[in-house]
Formats: structure tokens, C-alpha cells, sequence
């Protein structure tokens, strides 16, 4: 595995910064925010995973050293209520509006940028490595413009026990893989598997990898006895069109009304809506097929089909495939000696 090319060097140079991005599909910069705005982030989503249980009580907070007990994963319910009150703090949603991103994206992009209002959040218990990311491309879930850029961002210092994210170099170039379902976020995983390509850096606090929507990458197991937390925003040219399902919330955890309930005063609720931007619906022939394939191999007994039936339970709108989405996961989650 090789390390990340560094790009802290050209930070300033849209024309070099979008040629790298065009020959590998994803960019590497170190410190691009300020570390303290990020631990401020941290420590008010480590509170509320205090209150759920899932740091060690005696533990300081900003250790984020994990009680197991608590341990959980989207999109099961325990996970989903503690989410939803950190995705309702003002700072999670502002960070993506920092200036030190808009400004990159502007250089590198050549106008102006809309960071997607589905800013998505995760936290990793360690000693759950089936559940780390498998490799996957944001395009299916995201859709719209093809030319659409992950930001990922570490709420903390990532050494390799921690794990962090890996990037396929120069795999945006091929379209979208071939796939199949998968444990961990986003319930699918590439099959090629990409011999040779990936890339991978311990992270600081601050830094961000940047990587364009085809681009392959996959997750790190933690193997520490800590939680990690990350945040991935997505940014386009305002003039490029977007899916509906991109202006709500992730998951949608709740309305954008509750959301806001709380907040103060701030230009930043639904600023999205000053721009007329152009909507492109969602193709769902990408996840019809993982929905089969995941009911076929669970009728097999293969346990890799219960991220997506989980997906289904809660998030599908037919209630036929909902109930058999649930018979299945009582199949597969029965205890061995049942």
C-alpha cells in the first residue's frame, strides 16, 4: 500500500490541484482545518455519545475510549437516535461551510460550490471489523453530477490502530463497478479488487482527504479501544445538478425543520435555497439490484446480506419488501444455538 501524494504544497493552484485530482481522483491535504475548530466539533459529539453510553464512563471525554457495551452500527435504532441529536448541533452542519473548503473547491473547481446539505457523520466501535467500510463509490448513493467531491474529515489524529479511509488511485476513470452486498456503511462492495491502486496515510487532526465520486475507497478497521469519528461532506459546481435526495437529511433522520429547532439565527439554514439549482432524480435500478442480490443471499444463509436488509427495514417505502427484508434478518441474526 503506498502512502497518499501530499498536496499540502499546491494548495493555492486550482489548475494543478484539478489536474491531480483528474489523473488520480483524489487529493491529500494536510491541515487544511484548523485542528481547533475540529476538536471543538469532537468534544460536543463525544458528550452525546457519553449520554448514550458509548465511552467508558470513568474515561475523560476526550480520550473517546469506547464501552462496548454500547456497542452499535447504522442503521440499527440504537445508533440512529444518538446520531440524530449529534446531526442536530449547529457546529456539524457549519464545518462543511468553512472557508478554508469553500476556497478550495473554488480553486480547483473554477466557480462557485454548493456543499451538499447531506453532511454525514460516522463513529467506529473498535472490535467490530466486519462492520468496517467495504469498498464502495459515493456516486451510487449520491447520484446527480458524476463531478461531485467527497471531502472526508477526521474528527481527530487517525494512527494506523485507529484505521482512517484508503483510496483506490486513478479508479474514477472506470465508471461504476461491478458490486455486491456487503456488512458496513452504505451495505455494498466493489468486487474488483483493485491490486495495486490503494493508497493510504495516517491522518491529523485538520487534515482532509478529498476524492472525486467514482473514485473506489474503503475503511481501515479500528483495532484501538477507541471510538472514531469521521464526517464526509459533498461539493459541486452550483451550475451542475444535483438529486433530490442530496437537499435532505442523511438518512432522513427527521425534517430539516426539527433539525433547525434549536439553532440560532444563522444564514446557514437552508442555504441551498438562494441558488435555482438543477434537480436530476434519482436512478434506482443501483440499488434494486444490491436489494436482490442481498435477498438471494440470504435465502443462501450468507450473513453478508444484513447491512442492506437492514437498509431495507428502514428505509424502503414498500411494505412487502420491508416484512420480508425483516423474516429474512430474523433468519440470519438467530443465535447459532437456537
Amino acid at each position: 500500500m503506498q502512502p497518499f501524494l501530499d498536496s499540502t504544497d499546491v494548495l493555492q493552484d486550482g489548475a494543478e490541484l484539478q489536474q491531480r485530482m483528474t489523473r488520480d481522483g483524489y487529493l491529500f491535504i494536510r491541515r487544511l482545518l484548523p485542528p481547533a475548530v475540529v476538536e471543538s466539533l469532537r468534544l460536543q459529539i463525544l458528550a452525546i455519545a457519553r449520554d448514550a453510553g458509548w465511552i467508558q464512563a470513568g474515561a475523560p471525554l476526550a480520550d473517546a475510549i469506547a464501552d462496548l457495551n454500547g456497542s452499535c452500527v447504522e442503521p440499527e435504532p440504537a445508533y440512529m437516535q444518538t446520531y440524530h441529536a449529534m446531526y442536530k448541533l449547529p457546529d456539524f452542519h457549519a464545518i462543511q461551510h468553512h472557508p478554508n473548503l469553500i476556497g478550495f473547491f473554488e480553486r480547483m473547481l473554477g466557480e462557485s460550490v454548493l456543499p451538499s446539505p447531506r453532511i454525514i457523520g460516522r463513529t467506529m466501535f473498535p472490535q467490530r471489523e466486519a462492520f468496517t467500510t467495504p469498498p464502495h463509490q459515493d456516486f451510487i448513493p449520491f447520484q446527480g453530477a458524476a463531478d461531485t467531491y467527497t471531502a472526508w474529515i477526521p474528527l481527530s489524529d487517525l494512527p494506523i490502530e485507529l484505521g482512517g479511509l484508503q483510496v483506490a488511485a486513478g479508479s474514477h476513470k472506470r465508471g461504476v463497478y461491478e458490486f455486491q452486498p456487503a456488512l458496513g456503511a452504505g451495505g455494498l462492495g466493489v468486487l474488483d479488487p483493485l491490486d495495486g491502486t490503494w493508497a493510504y496515510s495516517p491522518f491529523k487532526q485538520g487534515d482532509v482527504l478529498i476524492f472525486h465520486s467514482m473514485t473506489v475507497h474503503k475503511g481501515l478497521a479500528n483495532t484501538s479501544d477507541r471510538l472514531r469519528m469521521s464526517l464526509d461532506g459533498r461539493y459541486q459546481k452550483v451550475s451542475d445538478p444535483i438529486s433530490p435526495g442530496s437537499l435532505q437529511p442523511h438518512n432522513l433522520l427527521s425534517a430539516w425543520e426539527d433539525i433547525y429547532a434549536d439553532w440560532p439565527d444563522t444564514d446557514l439554514k437552508y442555504y441551498w435555497r438562494k441558488w435555482d439549482l438543477k434537480i436530476k432524480e434519482y436512478d434506482n435500478s443501483y440499488h434494486d439490484k444490491r436489494d436482490q442480490m442481498a435477498f438471494d443471499m440470504a435465502a443462501e444463509g450468507d450473513t453478508r446480506a444484513i447491512s442492506t436488509l437492514q437498509r431495507i427495514v428502514v428505509h424502503d417505502p414498500d411494505p412487502a419488501k420491508r416484512r420480508k427484508a425483516e423474516e429474512l434478518l430474523a433468519v440470519l441474526e438467530e443465535p447459532a444455538d437456537a
